[in-house]
C-alpha cells in the first residue's frame, strides 16, 4: 500500500491553495503526513491521470477480501457534506480507511472533495455548489467508471455519502441519465451508504422521480439514521417547512425495495463523546471513528450476508437497529470467493 491517500478535488485554486469555489477536477496523491491537500499534489497530464486510476484499481484488485462477493477488489468513494474544512475532510478519509481495515475489510478508500464552506450560514450556497459539483462527479468520475466497466473492469465501486454528500450523489445519478452515452451504458455502482443524510426522507420513496436514477444503477442503499442528530434538527428549524431528513427520521414507509434503514439511535445514546473518536459535531459525525459502525459498513460493502442478517443489526419494533456484535467467527472459512456462479 503506497504511503499516499487518493483524492479527487473539484475546488478552484487561489495563491497555490485550494479554495471554497468550484474549479477544475483534479486527481491527487496526498502524502499521509500532509495535513491538507495542495494543488502541487495533483496529476499533471492525462497520462498521469490514467495512471492514478490504474493505481487505485490495482491496489483494490491486489488485495482480495475473502469475505466479499466481489470478483475482484473494492473501491469506496467517500463524499463529504457541507461545512467541512480540508483538514477535517482528510482526517475523516484516513480514519475511515483505518476503521475498515481494523474490521477486516480489504479495499481502498478514496475521497471526492467538493468546495463546501466552513460557515453554517453558507448552507444554501453550499447546496447550490453541490448541484454544480454533481455534474463534475458525472463527467470526471462516473464516466471513468463506465469506461472501465465497458472494458471488463471488475473492480467494485461503492459510495459513502455524509450529510449533503448524499445530495451530491443523488443529483449525480440524475445528471448521468441526461448524458446520452452514460444513459446507454451498463455502468453501475454496487453499495451506496448514507450517513446523516441531508436529503428528504420522502425522496427515497419508490414513487419519487429524483431517486429513480440512483436506484436504477445501484445494488443497495443503506441509510444510517439517528434521531438524535442535532445538526439536521437545527437545519430543519432554520428552513421552516422543509421535509424531514433521511439522516434523522429514516426511510419513508414506501421506500424503494433496494433501500434499507439502520436506526442508530439506541446505540448512539450509549456512546460517551469524551471517549469517542470523531471529527466535527458528535451527533452528526460520530460514525467515522466508531468500530461498530465500521464493522456494519464493512459487511454491507462485502455483500455476503443479507441486509437483515448482518450481526450488527437487530430487528426491533419492525426496524433494524445498530448493535455491538462480532462478525461471524468462521466467516473466512465459508469459501465465499470460491462459490460458483448460479
Amino acid at each position: 500500500m503506497p504511503n499516499v491517500d487518493y483524492l479527487i478535488s473539484t475546488r478552484a485554486i487561489s495563491n497555490d491553495q485550494f479554495v471554497a469555489q468550484i474549479g477544475s477536477v483534479r486527481f491527487l496523491r496526498v502524502p499521509r503526513n500532509a495535513p491538507v491537500p495542495t494543488p502541487s499534489m495533483a496529476t499533471r497530464s492525462a497520462r498521469d491521470q490514467a495512471l492514478w486510476v490504474k493505481e487505485v484499481q490495482d491496489i483494490a484488485d491486489g488485495n482480495p477480501n475473502q469475505n466479499s462477493i466481489s470478483i475482484a477488489g473494492d473501491v469506496l468513494v467517500f463524499i463529504h457534506g457541507y461545512n467541512n474544512g480540508l483538514d477535517i475532510i482528510m482526517q475523516r478519509q484516513r480514519q475511515l480507511a483505518k476503521d475498515l481495515e481494523a474490521e477486516g475489510w480489504k479495499g481502498i478508500v478514496i475521497g471526492f472533495d467538493w468546495p463546501s464552506g466552513n460557515e453554517t450560514l453558507a448552507y444554501w450556497e453550499d447546496r447550490s455548489r453541490a448541484s454544480s459539483v454533481a455534474i463534475q462527479l458525472v463527467r470526471n468520475c462516473v464516466t471513468v467508471l463506465a469506461k472501465g466497466q465497458e472494458k471488463d473492469c471488475v473492480t467494485n465501486v461503492h459510495l459513502l455519502c455524509h450529510s449533503t454528500g448524499a445530495y451530491v450523489a443523488m443529483e449525480a445519478f440524475v445528471q448521468a441519465e441526461k448524458d446520452g452515452d452514460l444513459f446507454k451504458s451498463n455502468w453501475r455502482v454496487s453499495q451506496v451508504a448514507f450517513i446523516a443524510a441531508d436529503v428528504a426522507s420522502s425522496s427515497l420513496s419508490v414513487t419519487d422521480d429524483w431517486s429513480k436514477p440512483l436506484f436504477k444503477r445501484i445494488l443497495r442503499l443503506t441509510n444510517y439514521s439517528n434521531p438524535n442528530d442535532s445538526v439536521l434538527a437545527a437545519s430543519n428549524a432554520k428552513r421552516l417547512g422543509v421535509a424531514p431528513r433521511a439522516g434523522r427520521v429514516g426511510l419513508p414507509d414506501d421506500a424503494n425495495s433496494k433501500a434499507v434503514d439502520v436506526d442508530c439511535g439506541d446505540y448512539f445514546r450509549t456512546l460517551d463523546p469524551q471517549k469517542s473518536t470523531y471529527f466535527g459535531d458528535f451527533t452528526h459525525s460520530w460514525h467515522i471513528g466508531n468500530r461498530v459502525f465500521a464493522r456494519d459498513l464493512a459487511m454491507t460493502i462485502e455483500g455476503a450476508v443479507d441486509r437483515k442478517a448482518i450481526p450488527t443489526r437487530v430487528l426491533a419494533n419492525g426496524h433494524l437497529s445498530l448493535i455491538d456484535a462480532p462478525r461471524p467467527p468462521f466467516m473466512e472459512q465459508w469459501g465465499i470467493k470460491s462459490a460458483p456462479n448460479p
